[in-house]
């Protein structure tokens, strides 16, 4: 008798669980790891809002495919040695139908074995070209390359006159990979690199590599290659020496955040950044005005703050993904890779992306708009 009550209690569970909308039985399960805290926290705050944001906005308008979206995030603190240990967690055990983040490269590099052992669909947030590659099966990523921040800059460059650059890099994933490819975009364009200093992402001080610098005959322009607390600290310090040379920043520091941390100090710093961050200066007819005009106001109306193009690196990800589930027709990890894979005219906030079997981010340096600092805001050169 006793094993028959417990037969029936089990079937009547069953048909109460058919019985449950997937809209509540079964979320979608959304995995991310991000830099929150610690020095890139402008850029991992900002992503992790965003992603919280538009999973409430998506939520509300009835999910993805009718089923709700779970979040799960996870915060490295800024220590690419921990974003492993989370990838592992969202794998094995919170079950995630997909992970966006990385919001480092060193973090995202970390996350990239454990993802494609796991056929893991991945977008990453962060910038080196390493990350697609050479192309990984299921890694993706939406911000611009270092690679493309380099040759946009050079471009700059040229249209002023100069061609002999000091470079100055962080010694972090980001840094490397930057000074790696600045050096190779170099060659290519014409610019000679007449000074190759680095810096630490915990230094408090570079002036010792400025001075070097300042006192290197020949150079036109400088380069800082960094993200996070550390470029702010770098151009204090040019100031404090007086260094006058040209001074350009790469995407790393397209944040409201570089231009308080570092104050009047920034003011003529030009950078190559997505067009979020200018986004009222647009023109009407730009494909990219109601994407980033709608972003920037929903951010800063939920948050009381500037947007910066970290935060909309996390919208055009979790987008794309929606997507792709969409077109998918569900969350099977290899119909999902495919669509993402397949992503044709996208417009996000870092540009219209065009994904392909070869171009695992769908970008081109035309993506880049040209910054300048004026009276403490961004300005469009071009």
């Amino acid at each position: 008798m006793q094993k028959f009550v417990k037969t029936a209690v089990a079937a009547l569970s069953l048909a109460a669980v058919a019985a449950v909308p997937a809209l509540a039985a079964d979320p979608i399960k959304i995995g991310s790891v991000l830099s929150v805290t610690g020095p890139a926290a402008f850029l991992g705050d900002p992503e992790a809002k965003t992603l919280q944001l538009y999973v409430e906005k998506l939520n509300a308008a009835g999910g993805l495919l009718g089923r709700k979206i779970e979040l799960v995030t996870y915060d490295d603190g800024s220590d690419a040695a921990k974003a492993n240990g989370f990838t592992k967690r969202l794998i094995e055990d919170d079950k995630v139908d997909v992970i966006l983040g990385g919001t480092t490269t060193g973090a995202t590099m970390g996350m990239v074995p454990l993802v494609e052992r796991a056929e893991m669909p991945f977008i990453s947030l962060a910038g080196a070209v390493v990350i697609v590659e050479p192309v990984k099966k299921w890694v993706f990523k939406t911000p611009h390359t270092d690679r493309m921040a380099a040759e946009r800059v050079f471009a700059d460059m040229k249209k002023r006159g100069f061609s002999k650059l000091a470079l100055l890099s962080e010694t972090s994933g980001f840094g490397q990979s930057g000074r790696k490819e600045t050096i190779a975009a170099a060659a290519k364009a014409g610019i000679e690199i007449v000074a190759d200093e680095t810096y630490g992402p915990k230094d408090t001080d570079v002036t010792a590599q400025l001075t070097k610098i300042k006192g290197i005959a020949g150079a036109q322009a400088l380069l800082v290659f960094g993200l996070g607390q550390g470029p702010a600290i770098v151009t204090k310090n040019i100031a404090q020496l007086g260094l006058k040379l040209p001074h350009y920043e790469s995407h790393g520091v397209a944040s409201a955040q570089y231009i308080q941390l570092s104050g009047d100090a920034s003011e003529g710093v030009r950078l190559p950044a997505a067009a979020l961050i200018v986004a009222d200066d647009l023109p009407a007819a730009d494909p990219q005005k109601p994407v980033v005009t709608g972003y920037a106001k929903a951010y800063s109306e939920a948050f009381k703050a500037e947007v910066s193009t970290f935060g909309g690196h996390a919208y055009d990800a979790l987008m794309i993904y929606a997507d792709a589930v969409k077109r998918a027709g569900g969350t099977d990890k290899a119909k999902v890779r495919d669509a993402i894979e397949a992503t044709k005219g996208f417009i996000g906030t870092g540009g219209v992306v065009n994904m392909s079997a070869t171009d695992h981010m769908g970008l081109d340096v035309t993506a880049f708009k040209m910054l300048e600092i004026k009276g403490g805001k961004w300005t469009l050169v071009d």
